[in-house]
């Protein structure tokens, strides 16, 4: 008889997916058989908060996984579907079966709560530093960043264009994109 594997579930936009994210990943996994990564908001891409399609974001995380050793882990795009209601069911229509979930929002916390899941809080690391605003801030302006990301994160970036596509949706919106 298999042993009980534990399956955790973590759900962020990833734009884009920085060391931050990457130091919650490997405390998470440390803590679970498996681990499943939501790709929140995949139908949005194209603009300053949401630069990266869905499919972008999913080449950039599983690079920095499995550069990063890990392989038990499942990537799957969420669309919103702006129904808080049956957004648990939408996620679990989506995914394999899991028993826990990390996150510090409180809505998606009380959500998955409510549906009968335990729900840890996610640990925090650096977020003054890693940010994917400051990031994105910061390859508009053309100061450093690939120091805050994983190199296989860097390297989905420049095959995709995706440095030169924030500075083109952002040109003559300078007012709307603090740099």
């Amino acid at each position: 008889m298999r042993k009980q594997e534990v399956s955790a579930l973590i759900i962020g936009r990833f734009q884009p997916f920085h060391n931050g994210h990457m130091e919650v990943i490997r405390t998470i996994a440390k803590q679970c058989d498996r681990l499943i990564v939501g790709i929140g908001s995949a139908q949005l891409s194209h603009t300053f908060e949401n630069p990266f399609t869905a499919g972008e974001r999913h080449l950039m995380i599983s690079r920095a996984l499995h550069d990063d050793g890990l392989e038990n882990f499942f990537l799957v795009p969420m669309v919103d579907i702006n129904r808080y209601a049956v957004w648990v069911a939408h996620v679990q229509s989506l995914v394999p079966p899991f028993q826990d979930v990390y996150t510090n929002n409180p809505l998606t916390r009380r959500l998955f709560e409510e549906a009968g899941y335990k729900v840890r809080t996610s640990p925090l690391f650096n977020r003054d530093v890693y940010s994917g605003t400051e990031i994105r801030r910061r390859i508009i302006s053309g100061k450093e960043w690939e120091h805050l990301v994983p190199p296989g994160v860097s390297e989905t970036i420049y095959e995709v264009h995706g440095d030169q596509r924030l500075r083109d949706i952002t040109k003559g919106h300078a007012n709307e994109v603090t740099i």
